[in-house]
């Protein structure tokens, strides 16, 4: 996403208890808001996480770092999923940058983490990756996203399906991975569009958490500026469809984070039959 930040929400946290024990619960850290259009309809981009994450409302912590809000100790999460944005991660904006060294601490702890357009971006950033506009311009729409031999492995991504159809908005990428860190799949216009850093710290150019509205409130919204880079707002928009895929990423995520994990059969791999030109 390309847009500086609108307005502010409240910070809400939630936790759950069994008995008199206190269950740590996920965290979505909230770095933006969505459209207005969109918000009235449909919710923010924290609602739509949680609705894919499948887990009780009570087992959720939302805390908004573009707001100023705290986060909790690292260790007192069973995972955190970072928003999308319209802010830019090469601003440095201060809630950013603290949240920066907030991941750092969290991916050594090995606390599971899902960072998701802005969120995977900032992940990069934090881990000593890099970030900045895509020169393949911007993406926008439903896209094929290509999963390599690692990603349809790979314990959140894989045995779906390769491609995965994605719905996807957003300038900025990651240009460089941080040391130690896997690609695991791209698009026609982002050699980066997933990445893994050790066994529990994933980032996605893409969003799992949006629909077929929400991608096309995105790409209206963006119609301008495909026009000026020679893209055909038209044709992205007659692309746009729904799909299940990313809300089976989430699902996996939480159980993951929550240690629910089923047992997953991976078939032998389906090389895609497209490879990124610029490895």
């Amino acid at each position: 996403m390309a847009r500086k930040p609108g307005l502010k929400w409240t910070v809400w946290i939630k936790y759950t208890t069994v008995g008199k024990e206190m269950m740590p619960g996920i965290l979505v850290m909230k770095t933006g808001t969505t459209l207005p259009s969109l918000l009235a309809r449909q919710g923010d981009f924290e609602d739509w996480v949680i609705s894919g994450l499948d887990v009780p409302p009570d087992r959720v912590l939302v805390v908004d770092v573009q707001a100023g809000a705290m986060l909790p100790e690292p260790g007192g999460v069973a995972g955190v999923v970072i928003t999308g944005s319209h802010a830019m991660v090469t601003d440095h904006e201060p809630w950013s940058e603290r949240a920066a060294a907030w991941l750092r601490r969290a991916v050594a702890r090995q606390t599971p983490v899902l960072g998701i357009c802005y969120g995977h971006q900032l992940l990069a950033y934090a881990l000593g990756g890099k970030v900045g506009n895509n020169p393949h311009g911007t993406e926008t729409g439903t896209v094929d996203v290509y999963l390599n031999e690692a990603g349809y492995a790979d314990r959140l991504l894989g045995g779906l399906a390769n491609p995965l159809r994605m719905q996807v908005s957003h300038q900025q990428t990651v240009l460089r991975l941080p040391p130690g860190a896997r690609r695991l799949a791209w698009s026609d216009r982002d050699a980066q569009q997933a990445l893994r850093v050790g066994d529990s710290a994933w980032g996605v150019q893409f969003h799992p958490e949006f629909n077929a509205a929400a991608a096309r409130a995105y790409a209206q919204d963006e119609q301008e500026l495909l026009r000026a880079e020679g893209q055909d707002p038209a044709w992205i928009n007659a692309q746009i469809e729904e799909t299940s895929y990313g809300r089976a990423i989430l699902k996996r995520f939480a159980q993951i984070a929550t240690g629910t994990e089923p047992r997953h059969s991976v078939t032998p791999f389906p090389a895609p039959a497209t490879t990124y030109p610029v490895e």
